[in-house]
Order: structure tokens, then sequence, then C-alpha cells
């Protein structure tokens, strides 16, 4: 088992290095998402992502300069026994101390009668996570949010929301006071994720969620996020290059060609200072 863990954590800084280590370092420092004396709950749903993120963690605490602290946190909503097990043997195959708490969103959002619940779902996950870590004393979550998923926000935000807006790479609770947001997965792209899961024979879970088991097919067809998925691997044919523009766009706005934005709720139009510019 301990030189398993050990092949699994030299992938991540040998083979994987140029894909994974590099990205997540760079997100780190670029975006300057870990202070000294931190305490970051590492928050793991099970899936590929936020086990790589936990590794990540551990490796940049291993190898890193600053001095931070780390906690494992794992919430069970209401996960059938068979998925729990699955998050405490991968825990086990990774060597990560994780520390799971229960909560009950799983029966509470399945009560409800709104089609998919996902996003209530999330919202309610993240609260319980604040509010636990706060009570560890931690005074930073991370999520497992990846390239990719900024990328389908940025389109779902475009064509459905009608507005240039993604998920930032880090951002300040509203609702609890002193903790803060941080996604230091940001620049890692999913293919090689999954490159790496293949490269070490892991399995994870997809999704846990009951309402995901007993209606996979619904989802899977209502999914608009699944739909920009699909638009990017499409979009991905005609150009290599296609990804990147689209995640630079959100870093690299025109103020002078647009025709408006907001800022701290106030909206500007192009024609407020339209006629001074002519001058």
């Amino acid at each position: 088992m301990e030189n398993e863990v050990k092949e699994i954590e030299k992938s991540i800084i040998k083979k994987f290095r140029k894909q994974i280590w590099a990205r997540f370092v760079k997100a780190i420092n670029e975006y300057k998402l870990i202070s000294e004396n931190d305490k970051i709950a590492v928050c793991i749903s099970g899936g590929k992502d936020s086990f790589l993120m936990a590794k990540c963690f551990q490796e940049i605490k291993r190898h890193g300069k600053m001095n931070f602290d780390l906690v494992f946190l794992v919430m069970n909503p209401g996960y059938n026994e068979k998925n729990l097990n699955k998050i405490k043997e991968n825990a086990q195959i990774l060597d990560i101390p994780i520390e799971i708490f229960k909560s009950e969103i799983f029966d509470y959002v399945n009560t409800l009668d709104e089609g998919s619940p996902c996003y209530l779902c999330a919202r309610m996950r993240r609260g319980n996570l604040y509010s636990k870590a706060k009570e560890l004393g931690c005074n930073k979550i991370a999520l497992g949010h990846h390239y990719d998923d900024v990328l389908e926000t940025i389109l779902l935000n475009i064509f459905y929301g009608g507005e240039i807006k993604t998920m930032l790479p880090k951002l300040h609770s509203t609702n609890f006071e002193g903790m803060e947001l941080i996604r230091p997965m940001y620049l890692i792209k999913e293919k090689d994720i999954k490159a790496w899961v293949k490269f070490n024979n892991l399995e994870f879970l997809n999704c846990a969620c009951k309402f995901t088991e007993e209606n996979y097919q619904k989802i899977e067809t209502n999914s608009k996020r699944l739909e920009m998925k699909r638009l990017i691997e499409n979009l991905r044919k005609t150009s290599p290059y296609i990804e990147d523009s689209l995640f630079k766009c959100v870093d690299n706005i025109n103020l002078e060609a647009v025709m408006g934005y907001k800022k701290n709720g106030v909206r500007y139009s192009f024609l407020d200072n339209y006629d001074e510019k002519s001058k």
C-alpha cells in the first residue's frame, strides 16, 4: 500500500508535472490562493477532481515554503453505504486523512418538486462546508473546480444568463465573515485529470447524489452544463486554440468596446462618457 501511494504521488510530480503539478502551482501563485498561516479545509466530494486536489495540497505542503495547515473535509449529505465506503476506500488508498461530518441535504432536496435540484444542492453543500470549516478554525475552503468548469460557466452565462461572467479563482464569503473560497484546480484541464486517474488505475465516484441515481437519464437530457461541455468538445475540433481564447476573454475585457457593464451593483453604459471621447 505504501509503495502504491508513493507511485501515485510521484506521478503528479513527474509523469503529469506539466499538465497537473505546474498548473496547480501556477494557480496558487498567480491568484495568491495560499497565505502564511492559513488553515484550509480541502473539500472532498468523492470525485476525481477533489481527490486529486487533496493530493496536490499534500505535495505543496511537503515541498512548499509556506507554513499552512490542511483539513481534508468530507461532508456526508446522505450518501448510500456503498458510495460512502468508496470514498473511505479511496482516501485510504491515497493516504488522505479525511474528516467526515453528516448533514441531511439529500433528504431535504429530494422532497422538492423542481426537476433537477442540483443548483440548490450545491448551494446548501457549500454553506454546510463553510460552517463546518469555520467550526474547525479554518479561514478558507478549497473546491475542486477545474479549467473546463470555468469554460462551461462562461458559456452558460453568455447563452442563458445574458452576461459575461465566470467562476473566479477565489472569493470572499458573503455569509461567513473571514472565510474565503479558493479554486486551486482552476488551470488544470479535465482531460489531464482523467489521464492521471487512468494511469494510476484509480476509480472515483461521478456523483453520489440519490437524485442523480434515480433520474440519471432526465438529468443527462436537461443539463445545460452538459450541453456546454459538448459544445466545447465540438469547438476543439475546429481549433485547438478555441478553449484558451474563451478562457482569456474574461481576463481581457476591453471596456471601451462594450455597450455596458456592472460594478458594485451599479450599471454603466458606453453612453455615459461617449461625447467626452470626441473632444
